[in-house]
């Protein structure tokens, strides 16, 4: 990979030397270059036929909780059968670099941990968790029955993902969290993200109003390009290792080792 390729901005690589507070906001993109589908990417074969509304909303789920249940156990199955790519091991260095690091993501599988990154705000939840759909509360064990999906074991409702469908609120204390870091960082990066679903897409704009340097680092341009100070055009695996490498020297971002 010709990391050596993708220019990094003098100003930018001295911005993040002298950094406090950076906020990584990361979306679909970082994660496909690891192989993950996105949404509709995943619907092939049997579950092409069917729309988002019949897979990923609360009303969808009341109607026919199996097939919900099913769609999400095969895409948990596709998840076992990925890794983290060098754009993720990037952002665990930098974190390592800097006194104050929070990674806001809307990718739901987990891979920003599994790097090693430490401090990770899952805006939409992780596809791995469970959680009682009548309770909203977490449940990590429970005893597999006849009926799927499983019950809960304190009040025998349904069990559902614990990811933000379509039609539902972001949990508020962690959308709220980003928020606050959104405008206290002195640089935040925006990562494969369209920039186009919101509130998410609002912590860039956050940032950018408290006079934050915005990186955007995507392969294509958005509606957030004309607003960023700097965008630096490619895949994130490409260029965030380029950035720690710039930055850092020393860094060895193709690994968290």
């Amino acid at each position: 990979m010709a990391n050596e390729a993708v220019p990094i901005p003098p100003d930018l690589t001295a911005a993040l030397r002298a950094g406090r507070r950076v906020v990584v906001l990361s979306g679909a993109g970082i994660s496909a270059e690891s192989g993950v589908p996105t949404f509709r990417d995943a619907q092939t074969g049997h579950w092409a036929r069917f729309r988002p509304e019949d897979l990923a909303t609360p009303e969808a789920f009341r109607r026919n909780p199996k097939l919900v249940w099913d769609w999400y156990a095969a895409r948990r199955a596709q998840l076992q059968r990925v890794t983290p790519n060098p754009g993720h091991h990037a952002l665990v260095q930098m974190e390592r670099r800097l006194p104050h690091f929070l990674i806001a993501t809307q990718n739901v599988d987990g891979l920003h941990a599994r790097a090693g990154s430490r401090q990770v705000l899952e805006l939409h939840g992780n596809i791995t968790r469970t959680k009682c759909f009548t309770e909203n509360l977490l449940v990590d064990a429970w005893t597999d029955g006849p009926e799927t999906p499983p019950k809960c074991p304190r009040c025998g409702g349904w069990l559902r993902p614990d990811v933000v469908w379509f039609n539902e609120m972001l949990p508020a204390a962690i959308f709220e969290e980003g928020q606050a870091a959104s405008a206290r960082c002195e640089v935040f990066l925006s990562v494969g993200t369209s920039a186009l679903v919101y509130p998410a897409a609002s912590l860039p704009l956050e940032a950018l109003r408290a006079g934050a340097v915005l990186v955007e680092i995507n392969p294509q341009p958005t509606p957030l390009t004309p607003h960023a100070t700097h965008f630096l055009c490619g895949p994130s695996g490409q260029v965030l290792p380029a950035l720690v490498r710039a930055a850092w020297p020393d860094a060895h971002p193709e690994s968290a080792q």
